[in-house]
């Protein structure tokens, strides 16, 4: 921090001007001053002296937060001697500031749970803590909120304190686990029907349960359980007490999900709820939403920790069939949101039976899911006065695409052609009113896919008496009418009888506002499926395109319904021919797009000698797509689009876009000097592709790429630049990638090599999924080239190539890969990392063991706070793990092992 120490009183002035300064570029200003602080030496000093003068909420939270964020992330910046100074101060100002605010007690209880965590010199901090505070009750509210951050923040990501601290912690806590649970019973019973602080401590009990140290035999006995159960049965129960109470049934139960080792405790958790379907009536009856919500979630973590043993022994002992009867009763409840909490127990029961496949149990579980899909189908209605279409964007609309979803999960159970009839059979026979019919309509959508459209009279006369549907009747019935005739598809091409009505049906809808969205995609799938019906259809399909913009569509639809017809027309000049006219817009994107998606789609059969029927158009169209980006090339957005115009181009007519090739790529250099876009390296990735094995094209596309690179590497170079342009790494490494694959060679013999390789190993430490992704592709593809094709008469050049790359930047990227994996990279991207080091020791297994040795000695074996991260055994069995491997997901198992040591 610039100008050294700032005085309390400024500081004092800053946290006012963040909480009270009325003018909003007044309060960022102190915002951004005091992050510098917080980020500074200086914070912990002045943390700790703001909390000792105690002389507002606001300086006494900033100075609670900036101690915790400060033992989070820079806990290392602290000599060891101070750790015990700065624990009995955090203790000394969680005492005296407890009453105060409970928000600042929560941090400060924060602090000291990581300053516990990361302190290997504090033993047994559970049993200090206890053994100082128990008897004093005024203390029992801030030690009761330690215990209970303390088992939240020991998988916390904000602290890497190691596998090794991990376990060590976690078996210090269990051993401690009895202690905890003994004192929350007695406060409890010292503090009676304290509301407060029963809700202190079933928040501590569920945090215990959580991390799963608890002993099962120990709490199967235990009076709080009692206490817990009670609660939820008293209809006088204040909702917070509830909530916290329905919470820490919902943990334990998922702390026994593995019921065989616990059944002690199973069996007790098993019959307390069992006995809370009176209390689950008696807040229907009071209306009471958000007690019948914790209800519904205490039985839905019923049934799924049970889940196992109900399917095994349904009915029998804890498979007793009555905790699917609890849901059911739930799903009977009017309001949608308690069915919807049920939800993933009913796919995981569905995903069991499926694996299973027995008749004999289908047939046991088919009335519940036969009873929960009626509920499903009346939760769907809308309201009956609701006007217009469904939405599907609020929250209603998504309940009801999860409810589809759920449905497609299910419906094997009850036979999906025996559940379209009954709700067919519904409709035929009834009247009922029309927000009934559109829900059946719903759920029959849902499932028409998977009815077998093969000779099947049902689905026949559905899609006659559909298409036959009035105007006249309610909006959001036609168009949920429209969205089932487009999953009917398969219908439609088994009878073709039915495609000029169906269509026609489906071009009403196209030419009203409401509906054309849905239309479009109908059109589109019947476009998709029916191919060898529609050539009849040409004339109206080519209608439809040239009339686009007088639907009213959606963007998507619109491109949707155009990928539907380009599958139809052998070529899109038809389409273009109006474009140039009728289509031009003022943003050139929406014809910049649509010609995209024709590109995209237009697979005519080309016999060999001919010329492709589109390389005319795209020599036609390049002119206005070079102009198009020269007035453009400032736009992101439209720079974007032309790029990938040209890309489905280029991929549409392969080497037949050759005399595109020069004036493409000068113009590309050219723009992308003064505006350097991603997405012309991406551009230039295509290119290569295409023509990277063409022996006249190679130097011009390696010209390319070097007048590409400069810009590039200037803004890499750039204060944060990798992190900052993610998406420009991400296409550079896509680029080069492509250039490894098609002409290695070439690239490895060039002087942008070393500079390519060197930004490749900087960006190994990003945690971007994409880029990590293209960075590490290129990585292990340049690296296989040395070992890959060696048939080949190229083959002695490039293991020559590869080798003195790895001479010069071999134990540098070993190096940088080990760190990146320990400190840096998510778990999700290792296999990527297994595979480059994998390839690393294909190519010369003795000097990447001495590589490996070298990285592995630069790590950290202790934390700051004293804990053994690495012990030298741990190190020696993993790299002889990985020096032994006989297969990369040998490696990627001891890469995942091994990092944990430092999460």
């Amino acid at each position: 921090m610039e100008g050294g120490k700032p005085s309390l009183t400024l500081v004092y002035q800053a946290v006012q001007a963040l909480y009270h300064d009325p003018d909003p570029a007044g309060k960022e200003r102190a915002s951004v001053w005091l992050g510098e602080l917080q980020r500074s030496m200086y914070a912990w000093e002045i943390s700790d002296q703001l909390l000792q003068l105690k002389q507002d909420v606001e300086s006494c939270y900033f100075a609670a937060q900036t101690m915790k964020m400060k033992i989070q992330t820079s806990f290392f910046e602290l000599p060891p001697e101070t750790h015990n100074a700065l624990r009995d101060s955090l203790l000394s100002h969680i005492q005296n500031l407890k009453d105060l605010s409970p928000i600042i007690v929560t941090q400060l209880a924060l602090a000291i749970a990581d300053l516990a965590l990361q302190m290997a010199s504090w033993k047994g901090c559970v049993h200090t803590l206890i053994e100082k505070y128990n008897n004093d009750i005024s203390s029992m509210p801030f030690l009761i909120e330690i215990l209970t951050v303390l088992p939240e923040e020991v998988h916390s990501r904000s602290l890497r304190i190691g596998a090794n601290r991990r376990t060590e912690i976690i078996e210090d806590l269990a051993y401690y686990s009895s202690t905890v649970v003994t004192l929350l019973t007695s406060c409890v019973e010292k503090t009676g029907n304290d509301e407060k602080m029963l809700i202190k401590v079933f928040r501590c009990l569920g945090s215990w349960f959580n991390l799963g140290v608890l002993d099962s035999n120990f709490m199967a006995s235990n009076q709080l359980l009692m206490v817990l159960f009670q609660v939820l049965q008293r209809d006088e129960t204040s909702t917070n007490l509830h909530e916290a109470a329905s919470d820490c049934v919902c943990s334990s139960l998922y702390a026994i999900e593995n019921v065989d080792t616990n059944m002690a405790l199973a069996l007790q958790l098993f019959q307390g709820v069992l006995t809370l379907e009176t209390a689950y009536h008696m807040a229907v009856a009071r209306e009471d939403l958000d007690k019948v919500l914790n209800y519904c979630r205490i039985f839905t973590e019923l049934c799924e920790t049970f889940l196992e043993t109900t399917v095994r022994s349904p009915g029998q002992g804890m498979g007793d069939l009555r905790t699917l009867e609890l849901l059911l009763i739930c799903a009977g409840h009017p309001q949608y949101e308690v069915v919807e909490i049920s939800f993933n127990f009913w796919y995981r029961l569905g995903e069991h039976l499926y694996k299973i496949n027995d008749a004999a149990l289908h047939s046991i579980f088919r009335p519940y899911i036969q009873r929960l899909l009626h509920c499903l189908a009346r939760h769907c209605q809308l309201d009956p006065d609701h006007e217009g279409i469904p939405e599907d964007t609020d929250d209603f609309g998504e309940f009801r695409m999860r409810v589809s979803d759920l449905v497609k999960d299910v419906i094997f159970l009850v036979g999906s052609m025996e559940c379209f009839s009954q709700l067919y059979s519904t409709l035929k026979e009834g009247n009922p009113p029309w927000e009934v019919t559109e829900a059946v309509l719903f759920i029959m959508a849902a499932i028409a896919k998977s009815v077998d459209p093969e000779n099947n009279p049902t689905l026949s006369e559905v899609l006659q008496q559909v298409v036959l549907l009035p105007e006249s009747v309610h909006m959001a019935v036609r168009y949920t009418s429209i969205e089932l005739v487009g999953e009917m598809s398969e219908v439609v091409d088994r009878n073709p009888r039915f495609l000029d009505p169906v269509l026609n049906y489906l071009m009403k809808g196209l030419r009203e506002k409401p509906l054309a969205s849905a239309a479009a995609k109908a059109i589109h799938n019947i476009c998709s499926v029916c191919r060898d019906h529609m050539a009849q259809h040409f004339q109206g399909l080519l209608d439809i395109a040239r009339s686009l913009d007088s639907f009213a569509l959606s963007t998507e639809a619109a491109i949707g319904l155009l990928k539907g017809n380009t599958l139809h027309l052998w070529g899109p000049h038809q389409l273009l021919a109006d474009d140039s006219t009728n289509g031009k817009s003022a943003d050139p994107t929406v014809w910049l797009d649509r010609l995209a998606v024709i590109f995209r789609h237009t697979n005519p059969i080309v016999e060999n000698g001919q010329t492709h029927p589109c390389q005319k158009v795209i020599q036609e169209i390049w002119p206005v797509l070079s102009e198009t980006l020269n007035i453009h090339q400032a736009d992101n957005r439209i720079v974007e689009r032309c790029c990938r115009c040209l890309r489905f181009a280029v991929r549409c007519v392969g080497k037949g876009s050759a005399s595109l090739l020069q004036p493409l790529v000068t113009q590309m250099v050219g723009v992308y000097q003064v505006y350097p876009h991603s997405c012309f390296l991406y551009l230039g990735s295509i290119l290569v592709d295409e023509y990277g094995m063409e022996e006249g094209c190679r130097q011009g596309l390696l010209d390319m790429l070097q007048a590409l690179c400069m810009p590039t590497f200037q803004l890499l170079e750039q204060p944060n630049g990798l992190r900052n342009h993610p998406d420009t790494v991400d296409d550079l490494f896509r680029l080069a990638t492509r250039f490894v694959q098609r002409s290695p060679v070439t690239l490895l013999s060039s002087s942008i090599i070393v500079h390519i390789i060197q930004c490749a190993i900087a960006a190994t430490s990003l945690d971007h999924r994409d880029v990590n992704c293209s960075v590490m592709k290129f990585v292990r593809d340049l690296i296989h080239t040395g070992v890959a094709n060696d048939h080949e008469e190229d083959f002695e050049v490039r293991k020559q190539l590869i080798g003195q790359a790895m001479e010069q930047h071999g134990q540098q990227l070993v190096t940088q890969l080990m760190h990146s994996c320990c400190f840096c990279l998510p778990p999700y991207t290792l296999p990527d990392v297994a595979e480059v080091l994998w390839e690393v020791m294909v190519f010369d297994r003795p000097t990447f063991c001495r590589w490996l040795e070298s990285a592995l000695k630069g790590l950290p074996k202790e934390t700051s706070g004293g804990a053994v991260t690495v012990t030298h055994k741990q190190l020696t069995d993993f790299h002889k793990q990985v020096t032994s491997a006989e297969e990369c997901k040998q490696v990627c198992w001891a890469i995942r092992e091994f990092t944990r040591l430092f999460r």
